[in-house]
């Protein structure tokens, strides 16, 4: 292990450098996130088109089977792209993760349906998924390390927000373009041809993250780290080894738990949740989850703000609660089949959880010293996506299914959110300290 000085260096990037180096990012960020989550958003096409054999409940169940296995690949993206990432740049991993996920949705958007070549259809499907799993795992951890090695001191959570805001805006944008599709081609050409198009769009999405990604220089932290000679030879192994990064390793697993509940319940499953077990139009239930899309887009940066000015762990414990007491009311609200107070549900429950998701991954991020920040955060955070995340859909449906208790997804959501502030109890705010070397 090199004999690097462990002292914290400020940031000295310039401001307008940072900015440029963000609004990079954050397209990359943008065509990466659309690609993973226009697979949940057209969850209920896709079971028609690749499992029509089947009634429409269980249909859905395997197309989220499917979406939960990619994420029991995304540890494996996050260790060998965190470890490449440590040892030979974040720059060159986020050029990469880019161009395999644009091409994996490009190819689904490609494939041929159940009709054509039988169960060869589905699991082609999976392997792909697979393939954008492994991708994302890579993206997370690599891209906030990216932004957050590049932002100004005493900014780190203003400037990472806007990332977390960019994969709303492309969820937001998935949502629009298949409410769009579904409400102008009807079912029958949504299930003939028209659920290609959304996936077909990664191809420019790709090609203009890629072309941004190659044209952007490393981090400050890394490249200087490099020419001290101290890059960590086995960064993963250096992290097992030392009972602080254990540690915070663990806490990287637990604190993202309320992203299980945020992320792929409020968001990703929400649309196919409205439609299959509250029975609103696919339309409605598209649109009040854009509604949501819009509130948390809002919200984000105020939160990476505030975080900024009272501490990182402040803002989560105060996220987490407040999501534990109102989840159930705005989930009631939802369910009363009004598409107003469920937009009003979907919204609140939407701002609520932007101080959790506009400031945990800079949480991540400080956590960890240079040497080793894109393999452990990398493995702790996909880890969690995987256990929490990834499984979510598959297990509200099957409980709801089970149960007959539409309100699932607000008890789910009010036992992660106090799991979170369990965890993020346990942690030592680095919000006003420069980020470690090693």
């Amino acid at each position: 292990m090199s004999t690097v000085a462990a002292q914290p260096v400020p940031n000295t990037v310039d401001p307008r450098t940072a900015r440029k180096i963000t609004l990079a990012g954050c397209v990359g960020i943008f065509a990466e996130l659309y690609d993973n989550g226009i697979f949940g958003f057209m969850a209920g096409t896709l079971a028609a088109v690749f499992f029509p054999n089947a009634d429409n409940a269980t249909a859905v169940q395997f197309v989220f089977l499917g979406y939960a296995v990619s994420f029991f690949f995304r540890p494996l993206g996050g260790i060998i792209c965190g470890h490449l990432g440590d040892r030979i740049g974040r720059q060159r991993m986020l050029v990469f993760v880019i161009l395999l996920i644009s091409t994996a949705t490009a190819a689904i958007g490609l494939l041929p349906s159940y009709a054509s070549i039988g169960i060869a259809a589905p699991a082609l499907l999976i392997l792909l998924r697979v393939a954008q799993g492994f991708s994302v795992g890579g993206e997370a951890s690599g891209a906030m390390s990216f932004l957050a090695e590049h932002a100004p001191e005493g900014k780190r959570g203003l400037y990472t927000s806007y990332a977390q805001i960019a994969s709303f805006l492309s969820l937001l944008t998935g949502t629009l373009i298949a409410a769009a599709m579904t409400s102008g081609l009807g079912a029958e050409r949504m299930e003939s041809w028209g659920w290609r198009i959304p996936f077909l769009l990664a191809v420019p999405l790709g090609v203009t993250g890629l072309y941004i990604r190659r044209r952007i220089t490393d981090t400050p932290n890394f490249t200087r780290l490099r020419e001290e000679g101290g890059l960590s030879r086995n960064p993963l192994k250096e992290a097992f080894t030392s009972a602080e990064h254990r540690r915070a390793m663990l806490l990287a697993l637990f604190i993202p738990l309320m992203n299980g509940s945020g992320y792929y319940v409020l968001f990703s499953y929400m649309p196919t949740f409205m439609s299959t077990e509250l029975h609103f139009t696919k339309v409605q239930g598209l649109l009040v989850t854009a509604s949501s899309l819009v509130a948390i887009c809002l919200a984000i940066p105020y939160m990476g703000r505030l975080s900024d000015r009272i501490g990182r762990k402040k803002v989560i414990a105060g996220a987490a609660i407040a999501m534990a007491v109102v989840c159930v009311p705005c989930y009631l609200l939802i369910g009363t089949g009004d598409v107003a107070l469920a937009a009003l549900g979907a919204c609140v429950m939407a701002v609520v959880f932007a101080g959790h998701t506009g400031v945990i991954h800079i949480l991540l991020v400080e956590l960890f010293p240079t040497r080793v920040r894109y393999s452990a955060y990398g493995l702790g955070y996909n880890v969690s996506a995987a256990l929490f995340g990834g499984t979510a859909p598959l297990l509200m449906t099957y409980l709801i299914g089970r149960t007959g208790n539409v309100n699932v997804p607000a008890f789910y959501a009010a036992l992660t959110a106090l799991g979170t502030l369990i965890a993020v109890s346990r942690i030592q705010d680095r919000a006003h300290l420069p980020l470690r070397d090693a």
